[in-house]
């Protein structure tokens, strides 16, 4: 099964045939009755789903708006119409993940500008030393005959 973020990838190819009507009204109503869908079936939500319930406040963040308006209704406000909205929605999807990459960048930088990485251990040594330090606690204890 594809993962969310491909979802929306596969719809930006070929919207008519996820939505009907190339609309973002109906982009909006496609997406929640998947995740609604999901959810009645008791599939935890995924990284991906997680991360795309902030697109409401980044688009808010964008547009420096604080209305109760959801999403697709702020991008048409400030789209023509319906078609027009669905293009700019993928255009702002593709650069709200771009802010996450940003974002996963920078604090990856901050944890590699720490003192335990200053002293020249490698983020790969310091998960290889700490997976080897709780498997040796998970050991069972060994009798000597």
């Amino acid at each position: 099964m594809s993962n969310f973020y491909q979802l929306i990838s596969k719809i930006k190819r070929r919207p008519s045939m996820y939505l009907g009507k190339p609309a973002i009204s109906n982009l909006r109503s496609f997406l929640s009755g998947y995740i609604l869908a999901r959810r009645e079936l008791d599939i935890p939500q995924t990284q991906e789903e997680k991360e795309f319930s902030e697109f409401q406040f980044w688009i808010q963040s964008k547009f420096k708006i604080s209305s109760d308006q959801s999403w697709d209704k702020t991008i048409l406000f400030f789209s023509e119409d319906e078609q027009s909205a669905i293009a700019y929605f993928f255009n702002l999807f593709d650069e709200f993940i771009a802010s996450k990459v940003d974002k996963s960048h920078r604090e990856l930088e901050e944890v590699q500008s720490e003192p335990s990485i200053k002293r020249g251990r490698s983020l790969s040594e310091m998960a290889d030393r700490s997976t080897i330090s709780y498997e040796v606690e998970k050991m069972p204890e060994v009798e000597k005959k």
